[in-house]
């Protein structure tokens, strides 16, 4: 419960900052119950500058609703005890006619300002973080002793560099000429995003001092300077992110497609198959083995391949069989297909998205840089792409199925006359490119919520990426995928997603009218037949 954590949370702090036993400021929670809403930040300011941790119950009884009035004295509601808001006593009768302090929303953001201060004195860590990163988005001004005196006693690099901006930031506000200086050239040499807001703030002020603007500006330039760096840098790993997730996509497809020529407009439907069996697979965990939890993705990568797979051999068995050499059939047929497993799946899940939660590895991310964050669940599925990609490439380039398909993608006439199964061969291929959909489909539940059209957002994608490649090229499939994901990045990061989708879209059209077989041609029996 969070009265738990507060009382938690209070005992930690009296330990840290060895406050007195005395009661708290008396009229200033006198203000916080009756004052108006200047004078409520008043006393918030008061009960911050005095630092006792016991303000802390009182704050957040106040922003939850719980702090009450009753003739001149403050109560506190805890559960079903009632508190004294100065003492923290028990009142053993409390009036019965007490009345609640209403707090707007003005008040509410005072209070988590307020909090922040003075938890930044707690003997944790993660705790001392926290209250640091929300009190570089700007403070009370009142909080600046509190600061100052955290900020001596702190020996961790990262919350100390976030401290000297909190405190710089409110010496720039309050501060005669030379601490707005001092203040600036702190914020200039810091790598934090708030520094570049708070450095223009005062760069661009109209009544600001003009030496006072000029340092402003000298200092912006460089933190902007800095901070371009890891937008560069986030900017190049959302393309290999992008790219990662397209080549996933897209490699079931260049064997079904690229190897056999078959145009599969079900492919995205088998990718959602994946996502869903992960999602099956999950719950299975959490009902039987809820201490294994974080591990049920290994389990769901072999499954969604499997089921995915399963589901592929079997419409190429009774279906795409049938229909080789008869593309405008095959991709109506297919077409139909996906229909048809969308509302299955409807059916059997509902029309609304299902949650599929990221195991405890794949949750948070690493900060590399103070401005850019890597999600682990994105670098988990860069590699498992390249994984992925490893392992397609050593089926098809070292073992008899591999050479199997190779030998019927060059010349099926040839390979049947020398005891090749190809029927056999094409089921296989075939279960083989739709079971890395399903691989496609596990990685993409991992980054959002699952639903029945969740393959329809990446066939077409998909189809680029196999065809800007170069048909039956692997090599291709991965240049492309990784081309399309940076040439997606960056045009969203100048234009906006719709018109990057359109300029990716126009450059395949112009580009397959140039050269029709792609970046990389074909070469073998098969082209010069």
């Amino acid at each position: 419960m969070a009265w738990r954590w507060e009382r938690a949370a209070i005992a930690a702090l009296l330990v840290c900052v060895a406050a007195p036993a005395a009661a708290i400021d008396k009229d200033a929670v006198a203000k916080l119950g009756f004052g108006d809403s200047d004078e409520k930040i008043a006393a918030m300011g008061a009960l911050v500058k005095e630092g006792d941790p016991r303000a802390i119950e009182v704050l957040k009884a106040l922003a939850d609703g719980n702090l009450q009035t009753a003739g001149e004295r403050v109560f506190i509601q805890r559960d079903d005890d009632v508190l004294d808001a100065v003492t923290g006593e028990k009142v053993e009768s409390p009036p019965e006619d007490r009345d609640d302090v209403v707090a707007n929303n003005r008040i509410r953001a005072a209070v988590g300002d307020a909090l922040a201060g003075l938890r930044i004195l707690s003997p944790e860590r993660a705790k001392r973080l926290a209250a640091a990163k929300e009190l570089t988005g700007g403070a009370d001004p009142a909080m600046l002793p509190l600061l100052q005196r955290a900020l001596a006693a702190e020996k961790d690099p990262e919350i100390r560099s976030l401290l000297e901006v909190a405190t710089a930031a409110m010496e720039l506000k309050t501060g005669d000429k030379a601490q707005r200086l001092a203040a600036i050239r702190r914020l200039g040499a810091s790598t934090s995003p708030a520094s570049r807001t708070m450095l223009a703030a005062a760069a661009n002020a109209p009544d600001a001092d003009p030496e006072v603007r000029a340092e402003a500006t000298k200092g912006l330039a460089a933190v902007e300077g800095r901070l371009a760096w890891g937008e560069r840098l986030g900017l190049a790993f959302a393309g290999v992110s992008l790219g990662s997730i397209l080549l996933l996509a897209a490699l079931g497809l260049a064997i079904t497609y690229g190897l056999m020529g078959v145009i599969n407009m079900a492919h995205g439907e088998l990718i959602m198959i994946g996502a869903y069996t992960t999602y099956v697979v999950q719950n299975l965990f959490r009902a039987w083995a809820p201490g294994a939890f974080d591990w049920y993705v290994l389990a769901a990568v072999p499954a969604s391949f499997a089921v995915s797979a399963a589901v592929g051999m079997l419409l190429e068995r009774l279906v795409i069989r049938w229909l080789y050499g008869r593309p405008l059939e095959t991709l109506l047929a297919t077409w139909g297909i996906s229909l048809v497993l969308i509302q299955t799946v409807r059916t059997i899940f509902g029309a609304q998205n299902v949650q599929v939660e990221n195991p405890a590895f794949m949750s948070g991310g690493v900060q590399a840089l103070s401005n850019l964050v890597l999600p682990w669940n994105r670098i988990v599925i860069i590699f498992f792409a390249a994984a992925v990609l490893v392992a397609m490439g050593l089926l098809l380039s070292r073992t008899r199925l591999g050479l199997f398909v190779r030998g019927v993608t060059q010349n099926r006439a040839m390979a049947s006359c020398v005891g090749v199964p190809t029927a056999r061969v094409d089921t296989y291929a075939f279960g083989l490119g739709s079971g890395i959909a399903g691989l496609a489909g596990c990685a993409l539940s991992q980054l959002g919520n699952v639903g029945p059209d969740l393959g329809q957002g990446y066939i077409v994608d998909s189809f680029m990426v196999v065809v800007f490649g170069g048909v039956g090229q692997l090599a291709g499939t991965v240049y492309a995928a990784l081309t399309l994901g940076f040439a997606n990045k960056l045009l969203e990061d100048w234009s906006g997603a719709v018109i990057a989708k359109i300029a990716v879209l126009v450059f395949i059209i112009i580009f397959i009218q140039r050269r029709p077989q792609g970046m990389f041609a074909l070469k073998g029996r098969a082209v010069e037949a």
